[in-house]
């Protein structure tokens, strides 16, 4: 999969982790602040090292050397 595709994915799970939430736990307008701002930071969190993780295999800092057995 490519890096936009995967991206759309973790906006949609992002999405439907807020959506269940509001839905499944509607305690108030603080404590659903609350808990929609945790998951957001949670989703970014996981994208991001996805792809810092993603991105560094494309051109690693240190090559690789074959040895020749």
């Amino acid at each position: 999969m490519g890096f936009w595709v995967t991206t759309l994915i973790f906006v949609l799970a992002g999405v439907v982790a807020c959506l269940s939430a509001l839905l499944c736990c509607n305690r108030g307008s603080s404590t659903n602040l609350f808990h929609l701002t945790l998951l957001i930071t949670a989703t970014i969190c996981c994208w991001m090292m996805w792809a810092i993780v993603y991105l560094a295999q494309m051109r690693p800092l240190i090559v690789p050397v074959l040895s020749e057995e």
